[in-house]
């Protein structure tokens, strides 16, 4: 008989893939002995007719195996370690402090920085400042001041009522 690995050992029952999924990523707790009882029974029970989770668990036991064969952690050494704090103490008693750092100030750097931020603002109010020409329309008119040198000229807005006359060439006398 072909054994087909989703059918639970071959017994014509189709392993639940969800869990197998839950059982196979439990594998390594299991090995370890960290699952609670029903979940270690549970994850038994799986392992005992999973093939793909044996092979995986077969795998986890001789990759355990290697590296407990293989670790040897070596037993530092703490001889140096006492005097070195003690060399390290004294010679940061005995060393001069560093001298405090001078900011030089840089009248030359200041004023270019100044002039810099003054023709940044000018040009920022300049491009998206309020527009020079009023949006709506503006009414200008002049009429006449029976002196024919003399010239009247009415300013206003529509949205304003707010009027600015001019008299032109009118002598003060």
């Amino acid at each position: 008989m072909v054994r087909d690995e989703n059918n639970g050992g071959g017994d014509g029952r189709p392993t639940d893939v969800l869990s197998h999924y839950l059982n196979r990523r439990r594998l390594g707790a299991y090995l370890d002995g960290a699952l609670d009882d029903g979940t270690a029974r549970s994850t038994a029970a799986h392992l005992a007719t999973c093939g793909v989770c044996q092979r995986e668990a077969d795998g986890l036991r001789r990759l355990r195996a290697l590296l407990q064969q293989n670790i040897a952690v070596a037993e530092p050494d703490w001889t140096g370690f006492w005097p070195g704090v003690v060399r390290g103490v004294d010679a940061a008693k005995m060393a001069r402090p560093a001298p405090a750092a001078r900011r030089a100030w840089r009248p030359k750097w200041a004023l270019g920085g100044a002039l810099a931020a003054t023709l940044l603002v000018s040009v920022g109010v300049w491009q998206f400042g309020p527009g020079g020409a009023p949006s709506d329309g503006v009414i200008v008119r002049s009429a006449s001041t029976g002196d024919p040198g003399a010239t009247v000229m009415v300013y206003g807005t529509p949205e304003r009522d707010v009027a600015v006359v001019w008299v032109l060439g009118l002598d003060a006398k």
